[in-house]
């Protein structure tokens, strides 16, 4: 099942537990036009395909002591397989570490961390700059979360 198979009620479902995957399943199956073994069918279809990843509590890091969030690009020493395996190898290592992205541009990858405070994301810095050599490692610090959302802007046509 890939993008072109999912039909108009699969994206309403989608859209739905995107806000909310909390929904009891009566529900969900109301907001998307369907009986509730039906729309049951479909949410364990989209899971067993691996559209739905897995469905996870979304938690405010500010309220559980993680207020620095830290945008850190990374110039790689080289562009050789080996030194990517050791980057993915070595970015495993780090919790707070919670996104990765690879660029285009100037920078190579786009690692976006979650710390308590300037003192944790420097004990960070230091660990990864030590198991991890760079041509250049840039800290980028957020004052102030405008809009976040996991959820994805799904067509439903």
């Amino acid at each position: 099942m890939g993008k072109t198979d999912l039909d108009r009620i699969d994206r309403k479902i989608l859209a739905e537990l995107m806000k909310d995957a909390t929904l009891p399943i009566a529900q969900l199956a109301e907001r998307v036009g369907l009986s509730q073994t039906p729309c049951w069918k479909r949410v364990q279809k989209l899971e067993a395909t691996g559209i739905i990843e897995r469905r996870v509590a979304i938690v405010d890091p500010d309220k559980i002591g993680l207020g620095l969030a830290v945008f850190v690009e990374i110039e790689a020493l080289d562009h050789t397989p080996e030194w990517r395996d050791t980057f993915r190898e070595v970015i495993k290592s780090f919790s707070c570490i919670v996104e990765v992205h690879r660029m285009s541009g100037d920078v190579d990858y786009l690692i976006k961390v979650r710390v308590e405070d300037m003192g944790q994301y420097d004990a960070f810095y230091l660990a990864l700059t030590q198991a991890l050599p760079c041509r250049n490692v840039t800290s980028k610090f957020s004052m102030e979360t405008i809009f976040h959302t996991t959820a994805w802007p799904i067509p439903i046509h």
